[in-house]
């Protein structure tokens, strides 16, 4: 199973869209600062995922955001 997710950041009040194969760990690894895209935005609120069972279809996805 393929996710997209949508977090909010609480500093600058802005939405980062990812992808992932495992939805429970990843925004975990945002908020203790892993991903370097989002450690200074901490912290991070997950508002959205979307499940797919294609990878393709959830890479679209992820750059529809």
């Amino acid at each position: 199973m393929y996710y997209v997710y949508v977090l909010f950041s609480k500093v600058d009040k802005k939405l980062y869209a990812g992808f992932t194969e495992n939805i429970r760990k990843r925004p975990e690894q945002h908020n203790r600062g892993d991903v370097p895209s989002t450690k200074k935005r901490r912290p991070l609120k997950l508002i959205l995922f979307e499940s797919f069972m294609n990878k393709g279809n959830a890479l679209r996805r992820e750059k529809y955001f």
